[in-house]
C-alpha cells in the first residue's frame, strides 16, 4: 500500500460525490496524506456547504475558496497553505469548464467569449498553480492535472475543451521542465469518460461512454477509484522518476484504431 503519511496534499475541483477529484481525494486520504480542499464558491454558499459535508470524513485541515478567474482568491489560497502548513507536497488540479453551448454542434461556432473562458479556467489555471507550487514545494513535490483524449484526437462535441486540454498537456511539459530542478514533478492523467457534473454538459456523453464500453480492451470505462489510485501513485515516491508525462487511465481505449 502506498504511504503518503506526512505529505500535505491540496485537492481542487470537488463539486460532488461523482467528481473525479473526489475519487482522488479519497485515495490520497487512504494513503495517509494530510488533505486540504479548495472549492469553487458561489453567491449563496451552497457549494461550500455541499463540499464541506462531503469531505468531512476525510478530515481536511484546510478548506478554502478558490475561483481561478480571481487572482486574489488564488493568491489567498496559496497564502493560507503557507501559513497553515509551511510547505506543500502535492497539488491536484481538477479544474475545467466550457459553456454548454460550446460543447455541442460545430466547433467553428465557438464564440470568442466561450473560447477565452474555457482556456482561462481549464488551462491557464495550471500555470497559476505551477507558480504557486514553485514557491511552496520547498522539499520537492508533485503537481497533477486531469486531461482527456479529446486533447489529442477529435471527439464529437468536445470542441473547445479539446483545445483547452491540448494546451493543458503542453503546459504539463513546460512546467515539468521548469520545475524539475526543484524536484517538483508535473504529470497528467488522461481518464476515460466518467459521468460527472462536468461531463454531463458534453453533448452525447452517454453515447461516448457506451462506445468506450464496447471498444476498449477491458470492455468498460474506468471508475473514480481507479483514477484516484493512479493519481496516488504519481504523487508518491514510487513515481519519483516520472515527470512531464500523460498517463492514460482509460481501460486501454486510446490504443484502439477502430
Amino acid at each position: 500500500m502506498l504511504n503518503l503519511t506526512g505529505k500535505n496534499a491540496l485537492v481542487t475541483g470537488i463539486a460532488n460525490n461523482r467528481s473525479i477529484a473526489w475519487g482522488i481525494a479519497q485515495q490520497l486520504h487512504k494513503a495517509g496524506a494530510n488533505l486540504g480542499i479548495a472549492y469553487l464558491p458561489d453567491d449563496r454558499g451552497r457549494a461550500e456547504t455541499k463540499v464541506q459535508e462531503l469531505t468531512e470524513p476525510l478530515n481536511p485541515s484546510l478548506f478554502l475558496p478558490c475561483n481561478v478567474q480571481d487572482d486574489g482568491q488564488v493568491d489567498a489560497m496559496f497564502a493560507a497553505v503557507k501559513e497553515k502548513w509551511g510547505k506543500l507536497d502535492i497539488l491536484i488540479h481538477c479544474l475545467a469548464f466550457a459553456g454548454k453551448d460550446e460543447l455541442t454542434g460545430d466547433f467553428s461556432n465557438t464564440t470568442r467569449a466561450g473560447y477565452d473562458r474555457a482556456l482561462e479556467i481549464s488551462a491557464f489555471s495550471l500555470v497559476q498553480f505551477g507558480r504557486g507550487a514553485k514557491a511552496l514545494m520547498t522539499e520537492g513535490g508533485s503537481l497533477l492535472t486531469l486531461t482527456y483524449l479529446g486533447g489529442v484526437r477529435v471527439v464529437p462535441n468536445y470542441n473547445v475543451m479539446g483545445v483547452a486540454k491540448a494546451a493543458l498537456e503542453m503546459e504539463v511539459r513546460y512546467l515539468a521542465a521548469e520545475l524539475g530542478p526543484q524536484n517538483i514533478r508535473v504529470n497528467g492523467i488522461s481518464a476515460g469518460p466518467i459521468r460527472t457534473l462536468a461531463s454531463s454538459a458534453i453533448g452525447g456523453i452517454l453515447d461516448m461512454i457506451h462506445h468506450v464500453e464496447a471498444i476498449a480492451p477491458l470492455r468498460r470505462t474506468v471508475t473514480q477509484t481507479e483514477v484516484g489510485n493512479a493519481a496516488t501513485f504519481l504523487c508518491s515516491d514510487l513515481a519519483s522518476g516520472v515527470t512531464g508525462q500523460i498517463l492514460y487511465v482509460d481501460s486501454g481505449y486510446s490504443i484502439m484504431g477502430m
